[in-house]
């Protein structure tokens, strides 16, 4: 991880390592704030990590060390144009498409969390550096 990233975008994986104090992802995370890379996750990555089982105090932790930010119809459409793209549709896509979007329109370079690298790939192309998680 010697490349500079300005924002480090997390998907619902990436976020659920994180608040289970995952190992591996707290050590990227401490390069990424070492380089003072803006952490962003989007409200619905939220949604699908709480459960019965989420720890919810952590949870809360985690998020007031991130930029949450919603989904408008701007970019809702703009997923759904980035999903038309990359010949992908229906729910099994959505939320993916959701964090893609949210990685391009933010300020690069771009670094993404992901437990979908080959659709994120698919979705982001080049310009999004992924991380498998």
């Amino acid at each position: 991880m010697n490349t500079h990233v300005e924002t480090l975008v997390l998907d619902s994986e990436g976020l659920s390592a994180w608040i289970a104090q995952d190992r591996r992802m707290l050590a990227m995370l401490h390069v990424f704030h070492g380089m003072g890379a803006d952490v962003v996750v989007g409200a619905n990555t939220v949604v699908e990590v709480s459960h019965a089982r989420t720890n919810t105090a952590r949870l809360r932790w985690t998020l007031s060390r991130v930029k949450v930010e919603p989904v408008t119809e701007q970019a809702a459409r703009a997923s759904a144009e980035l999903l038309e793209a990359a010949g992908l549709h229906g729910h099994e896509y959505a939320i993916d498409a959701t964090v893609a979007e949210r990685a391009l329109r933010q300020p690069g370079p771009v670094a993404m969390v992901t437990s979908d690298v080959d659709d994120m790939a698919r979705l982001c192309g080049d310009r999004i550096r992924l991380i498998g998680v």
